[in-house]
């Protein structure tokens, strides 16, 4: 079946234009004004915007091991309801990615079930547990990186070892930075929220001093690397100069770090995630970071729990919340439409950098794999959950009015979302 969109504003090149593309066989067959097909199905896209599929690189899927918070089908359908149509799965899972037949596992369940493509990270270390590198070699052909998520590593013997066969490997490292000495009980920023209403606090140094540590380690060894979701304004400058120093290093930060700061916190488990969501001094350092680059991409953390996990407030429910079916309208409503920052560079922080870095997704051109996804940017709406395609619904974003609403995906030509 060829489709043909008619009349849409197509992002190509870096710049918006309204165009007519046509889709078939799997890819873009064509993009130019006033194009006709016999054969095609015709898709009125007038009033609508037709991006490159988003890329995220950081998601759990949470299968194998999980399926009661979330499968692949209903991981990766919630994301092409977001617009995305390439993903990385972190290995946080039951067998973990940490040998080859553990990955395959995985791998065979998103050949069954995934809507969209997703690309699984291998753990660096077995079981995740810190002490012995995982199958590194055995696992390279088929992982996307090499990723602990979830906790960090804590021994920088162990991260030089990882970082050094990442390099023979050509490998990225897409490091969860977390200093488990430095948490003390926390599980909110150790901010002023946490010390008018009696929490226990996380404080940045366990961000970034592991980040600190590392960006050493990237000298000596020549690994590529990447940093999770970075939140404190610390993380942000160390950053920043290490790539001035020419450092081989990239980063990701989520919707609710640059939209949030800890005093919006309500004592429910919505809001706790891991990293915490941070000072108003931090997120304001986040915002110069996207801005200047040194911040290279949104990624969302989408980590599913069940409603039981998430019901506990904030001390006691599960750290993680979902995000992938909100980043766009989110991001667009409160960067977009503020001014902060242009539609071309938010696209470059959900497709450019992410498909450069690690070498997934795909941009529209002739000849390319048709991953894209239709817009309606004048749609508002109020975020619920309850309309969501995951099966986690614990959002910091409920009842938000946002505009940007997802019209339809497609991945390799075929739809993956469809509201329209």
């Amino acid at each position: 079946m060829s489709m043909l969109l008619k009349n849409a504003k197509v992002y190509m090149d870096g710049t918006f234009k309204i165009q007519d593309l046509i889709i078939s066989d799997g890819v873009i067959q064509a993009v130019g004004f006033s194009l006709f097909s016999s054969s095609a199905e015709i898709i009125d896209c007038t009033g609508l915007t037709v991006f490159p599929g988003f890329v995220d690189v950081h998601v759990h899927l949470r299968q194998p091991g999980f399926f009661y918070k979330e499968t692949i089908e209903s991981g990766s359908k919630a994301c092409a309801r977001g617009g995305y149509t390439s993903v990385c799965s972190m290995p946080n899972l039951k067998p973990c990615p940490d040998s080859l037949e553990n990955l395959k596992a995985q791998l065979d369940i998103i050949d069954k079930d995934a809507v969209i493509n997703v690309y699984p990270f291998a753990t660096i270390t077995k079981g995740q547990a810190g002490e012995e590198l995982s199958d590194m070699c055995g696992m390279s052909k088929f992982a996307v990186g090499f990723s602990d998520d979830g906790k960090g590593v804590q021994s920088e013997a162990m991260m030089l070892s990882a970082m050094t066969t990442a390099k023979k490997l050509d490998k990225i490292i897409s490091a969860h930075c977390e200093d488990n000495s430095l948490l003390n009980g926390g599980y909110i920023h150790d901010g002023e929220y946490a010390r008018i209403n009696g929490h226990k606090g996380i404080c940045s140094e366990s961000e970034w001093g592991p980040i600190k540590r590392d960006i050493e380690l990237v000298k000596k060894t020549g690994c590529k690397y990447h940093v999770c979701h970075i939140s404190t304004k610390e993380s942000v400058e160390l950053i920043r100069q290490a790539k001035a120093q020419g450092v081989d290093i990239t980063c990701e930060t989520g919707p609710h770090y640059l939209t949030m700061n800890d005093m919006m916190l309500k004592d429910e488990g919505r809001f706790k995630m891991n990293p915490p969501i941070r000072s108003e001094e931090d997120r304001l350092a986040l915002i110069e970071g996207i801005k200047d680059g040194t911040i290279d991409m949104i990624a969302t953390d989408h980590a599913p729990h069940s409603q039981e996990e998430k019901s506990k407030g904030l001390k006691d429910s599960l750290m993680g919340v979902v995000g992938i079916e909100t980043a766009f309208a989110v991001s667009y409503t409160k960067l977009v439409k503020t001014g902060i920052i242009t539609l071309e560079k938010l696209i470059e922080l959900l497709n450019t950098r992410a498909r450069q870095r690690f070498g997934i997704g795909t941009e529209i051109k002739t000849g390319e794999r048709a991953d894209i996804t239709v817009f309606d940017l004048n749609e508002k709406y109020r975020i619920n959950p309850d309309e969501f395609l995951s099966k986690g619904k614990a959002t910091p974003f409920l009842d938000e009015e946002v505009y940007g609403k997802c019209k339809l995906t497609f991945c390799g030509g075929k739809i993956a979302y469809k509201d329209i």
